[in-house]
């Protein structure tokens, strides 16, 4: 069975030996030892449906963004009630951001972290990616619905949908919004 970001809508358990090597091949020595896993294998095996989706997404959307090699090893995975990953990251990911033209600093900063960094060029399934302080920093990055930089109807969108309604989106619409 060969996989591509737009065979998503399967939603039956995908399988390790199903994925193409390169998909294998990028996520090896990520996800050993993700909830207890031995391997890479009985990691992405022993995934919900939800988090192999979602996490597959991020894969896809930080090879676009030439991101994926800052990740040194995946701590978390959700798919629902949100998309993204709890992760340990190579030095330097902090920097990169800071010199990257496509990302901000721009209301990317929650309550409980030390700081954030958001996609500026989409309105839509926005990379949000923030951290904790800390030797070495603590990382997450999850798909926001709506962008709170890019424009100000995106903003709004972001404010009524995300903040008042909290919504949050799972990898089905974050897929939609990423093949529109």
């Amino acid at each position: 069975m060969s996989w591509e970001v737009g065979d998503l809508s399967d939603e039956t358990p995908l399988h390790w030996s199903d994925l193409p090597y390169a998909t294998r091949d990028a996520l090896g020595g990520r996800l050993v030892g993700l909830w207890g896993a031995a391997s890479d294998q009985s990691a992405f095996d022993g995934l919900t449906v939800d988090k192999q989706q979602a996490l597959l997404l991020i894969l896809a959307r930080l090879q676009e963004k030439n991101l994926w090699s800052f990740i040194k090893k995946i701590n978390n995975v959700y798919g629902e009630g949100g998309v993204g990953i709890g992760f340990d990251a190579w030095p330097g990911l902090k920097a990169a951001f800071i010199r990257r033209k496509d990302f901000t600093r721009l209301f990317a900063n929650h309550k409980d972290t030390s700081g954030g960094f958001y996609e500026r060029r989409r309105s839509t399934a926005v990379l949000h990616f923030l951290y904790q302080d800390g030797n070495p920093l603590k990382w997450y990055l999850h798909f926001d619905l709506y962008s709170p930089v890019h424009t100000v109807r995106s903003g709004y969108q972001h404010l009524r949908h995300e903040f008042i309604s909290k919504l949050t989106p799972d990898w089905r619409m974050i897929k939609n919004y990423l093949n529109t």
